[in-house]
């Protein structure tokens, strides 16, 4: 993949409806994915290091990669159509040979974030969809505050 991209972390994660909000961006902007609870609770719980019981499908998935000598380089979030965004998961592996292979998968943005979380991995976007979204950081500012003033 070629395409200019913008570096981007996860800025905040908030219950939306019957989803959670994903604020991602840096400090010139923000966006907002919207996920199912499910992944969105896996973002947050590798956010914050919580302790599972058992492995979830992320831990699975990033347990498989590390069996095969596989690891999440790079999540790139490369699309946006008719407010659905696209990802592309990044994977090097190298086998005994020392063979080097990079694999690029497509994936929800929402289960390629989690994984890049779980891995320590970094996330980007893709300049033309980082000049399409828009800019979301006074909503983030908002809640941010309100969520605040009810800790208080």
């Amino acid at each position: 993949m070629s395409k200019q991209v913008v570096p981007v972390n996860v800025r905040a994660i908030l219950p939306y409806n019957n989803g959670r909000a994903v604020f991602v961006g840096n400090e010139h902007k923000v966006f907002v994915i919207y996920v199912d609870e499910s992944v969105g609770a896996a973002i947050a719980m590798f956010i914050n290091n919580t302790p599972k019981e058992r492995p979830l499908t992320h831990d699975l998935l990033g347990h498989l990669l590390t069996a095969l000598g596989a690891k999440v380089e790079r999540v790139i979030i490369n699309d946006l159509k008719t407010e659905t965004y696209f990802a592309r998961l990044i994977i090097s592996a190298e086998n005994e040979l020392h063979a080097k292979k990079i694999i690029e998968l497509d994936g929800r943005p929402s289960d390629c974030i989690a994984l890049a979380i779980q891995q320590g991995a970094p996330v980007y976007v893709a300049s033309e969809v980082w000049e399409e979204v828009e800019d979301r950081s006074d909503i983030l500012k908002k809640m941010e505050e309100q969520q605040g003033e009810g800790q208080q």
